[in-house]
């Protein structure tokens, strides 16, 4: 018996996939729990349909966020942080606070996708965004004093 998955089901395939399984699996487990549907001419096409649409949006993701790692790479990002009056950085420089200064520039980039190591000096700190596996940008973090 053929049907397409509607789940991903450990053994058999991912969601989307059509196989072929035993009847008995297939009609008293599968299509029972909701996770199949038989494998009908339009269920197929239909299938297959959303299959390619997933990957032509998950390419457009794939280009827009190249995009924006191209924009932002070799930028430099001041950060403003308090300091005392001898020069000493009150606490550090974390993700956080380049992911705000990134939010004033114009980029809304989450705090966990920028790796750099732990600042608590004035100067310039080389960081990285990683934006998905195999796209990343390079940035600068300017630390500077209030």
């Amino acid at each position: 018996m053929k049907v397409i998955l509607t789940a991903d089901v450990k053994g058999t395939g991912k969601k989307g996939d059509v196989v072929e399984v035993a009847d008995g699996y297939g009609r008293n487990f599968l299509i029972k729990k909701g996770l199949a549907q038989a494998a009908t001419a339009s269920n197929v096409h239909e299938a297959a349909q959303k299959k390619a649409a997933q990957e032509f949006h998950k390419a457009e993701e794939i280009k827009a966020t190249k995009a924006l790692a191209a924009s932002l790479n070799g930028k430099t990002v001041p950060v403003k942080i308090k300091v005392s009056e001898n020069g000493k950085v009150f606490g550090s420089v974390t993700s956080l606070h380049v992911a705000e200064a990134l939010q004033g520039m114009g980029f809304d980039i989450d705090k966990k996708k920028i790796k750099m190591d732990s600042v608590k000096n004035l100067g310039a700190y080389p960081a990285e965004i990683r934006f998905m596996e195999g796209i990343s940008a390079k940035i600068t973090v300017n630390v500077e004093s209030l």
